[in-house]
This record gives structure tokens, sequence and C-alpha cells, in this order.
């Protein structure tokens, strides 16, 4: 059974910094792009950042570049999300997602992937 487990979610202050781990099994990581989305109070989901398994490419959404970065360790089969400088508009729940396909970029929209997460949530707020 392919599944995707999140973790490290949690209440931080503004300006704080939290690590969101993804970890897969039933299946090879390295081989899938793997996306991170959320889903803010109210909001629609939204396609965070992405990687691509090909290339390695990542795609960000302009409201976290330059805080948010992605990583892949393939040994233990987890995909990490470091979200740095947090802000109380990145409350939200964080979900992780995978999909297998021959292009070299990724992408951020939600009905490209085929398996998800459960979930973590984060908050950020002081």
């Amino acid at each position: 059974q392919l599944q995707l487990v999140e973790s490290g979610g949690g209440l931080v202050q503004p300006g704080g910094s939290l690590r969101l781990s993804c970890a897969a099994s039933g299946f090879t990581l390295d081989y899938y792009d793997i996306g991170w989305f959320r889903r803010a109070p109210g909001k629609e989901r939204e396609g965070v950042l992405c990687i691509s398994s090909r290339s390695g490419i990542t795609n960000y959404a302009d409201s976290v570049k330059g805080r948010f970065t992605i990583s892949r360790d393939n040994a233990k089969n987890t995909v990490y999300l470091q979200m740095n400088s947090l802000e109380p508009e990145d409350t939200a729940i964080y979900y992780c997602a995978a999909v297998r396909q021959p292009a070299v970029m990724c992408y951020r929209k939600s009905e490209n992937y085929a398996y998800w997460g459960q979930g973590t949530q984060v908050t950020v707020s002081s």
C-alpha cells in the first residue's frame, strides 16, 4: 500500500522555523515528483512548492520564495520542507503529495498528484 505520512507540524512564533517531513512507504520516493500544499482556514488549497524527480528542479510559490526549501533524503525515503521566517499567514494544514510523471518540471497543481498524506497542522502565532 502506497502511503505518505507528514510530521513536524506545531506551534511556532512569527519569525521562527519548522521542518516538516514526508515519509513514504510502499514506494520509492526518488522516482516521484513531490509537492507540498497547504490549506489555510477559509481558503483554497495552495501549491507551495514541488521538486521534480527527473531534474531536481524546484518550483516555488512567490509567497514562500526565499523562506521555504524542499529537499530529499532518498536513503530515508523522505522529503523535507524547511520553513524559515514563518509568518502568521503561513498558518495552515500542510500536505505532501506524490506523482510519477515524465516531465522534467514539477507542477504545483493539486490535480496533478496521485498520492496524498493526511496533513500536519502548522500554526504561526505569538
